[in-house]
């Protein structure tokens, strides 16, 4: 898990990114610590691709910096470039050559002498039995896994990812989960990452970053998370209208949510379960389960964004940002 104490590898100050009367970002704050792995988490159209773009000088900001490794982020940022892998969403390879010609490509691009870190890569990415195909026949997944293996030719200092799991089967992500948690702990690597696979991020993140409409709503420790997260009792019914009128009216109960059309979620009291399912069936609820679990980092993450974001404004936020993409 990351040091409190530790070396700040990214820095974001007063960050901000607008497409016309669109706010992709607003005065973002961010700081990554030397070492661990960061999760930002967003909705589509939140503005993560737009950051991780900033981050990378690919778009330019209307206001406030970006620095990585002590450098201010500009398209001639060569020093930090040089300690910096990335692979962007819909990551891009040469589709005519194989993987290993891409690979070697990137090498040479890079200046780099063919070494035994090559084969390194080529390993830890799962990339061995696909070096004669080219990359174009290739799945999504396994474009992921070349971008991913290019990205750490140079044996970077700061890995920055968007949507680095994005295609890959079960084993795919728990391979790639692996290989992330490897490059932190024994290399030292700082992973910055966005996803929207909350399960995923849950089981790897030192700490985790939520960006809702463009702003850092919360910045936390997993460690943090999990201690706050709280008990709950799901219930899950007939009627949640009448349901939640007999809890309030007829037991008192007031720490419970409704969670969705025919789920609520009580948080305390649970030694009064038996009152709370015989108010339930007086007053005509029929239950079909009940059963303690935990606060999830998907329900913590629904509960800060509002859950569902409406029709119209996720989709003027996505359109801004596929605009960013292009800027």
């Amino acid at each position: 898990m990351g040091d409190v104490n530790a070396e700040t590898v990214i820095r974001t100050v007063e960050l901000t990114k607008r497409f016309g009367d669109v706010h992709a970002v607003e005065d973002l704050e961010l700081d990554v610590r030397r070492g661990e792995i960061y999760a930002f988490l967003g909705r589509n159209g939140a503005g993560k691709t737009t950051t991780i773009r900033m981050m990378l000088a690919l778009t330019r900001p209307n206001r406030g910096f970006v620095e990585i490794l002590g450098v201010r982020m500009a398209p001639n940022a060569v020093r930090a470039f040089e300690r910096i892998g990335s692979v962007l969403e819909n990551a891009g390879s040469y589709g005519n050559l194989t993987v290993l010609e891409n690979l070697e490509m990137q090498r040479d691009l890079l200046g780099l002498k063919r070494n035994h870190w090559v084969d390194e890569v080529i390993e830890m990415c799962g990339l061995a039995e696909y070096l004669k195909r080219p990359a174009g026949e290739l799945s999504l997944g396994n474009r992921q896994r070349l971008a991913l293996g290019r990205a750490l030719l140079h044996k970077p200092e700061v890995l920055i990812l968007d949507e680095p799991t994005n295609g890959l089967d079960p084993v795919g992500i728990a391979a790639i989960r692996e290989l992330l948690r490897n490059l932190s702990a024994e290399r030292g690597i700082t992973v910055f990452l966005s996803s929207h696979i909350l399960s995923e991020v849950q089981q790897l993140a030192d700490r985790i970053g939520i960006i809702h409409q463009g702003r850092l709503i919360e910045e936390i420790g997993y460690d943090e998370l999990r201690q706050r997260n709280r008990d709950y009792l799901e219930l899950k019914l007939s009627d949640t209208a009448r349901a939640a009128w007999a809890l309030e009216e007829v037991c008192g109960m007031r720490d419970f949510a409704v969670r969705e059309e025919d789920t609520i979620r009580i948080f305390s009291g649970f030694e009064r379960a038996e009152e709370f399912n015989r108010a339930l069936v007086e007053a005509g609820v029929a239950i079909s389960s009940m059963r303690m679990s935990e606060e999830s980092l998907e329900d913590h993450f629904m509960k800060l964004t509002g859950g569902n974001a409406s029709q119209e404004e996720t989709g003027s936020a996505m359109d801004a940002e596929e605009r960013g993409k292009r800027r």
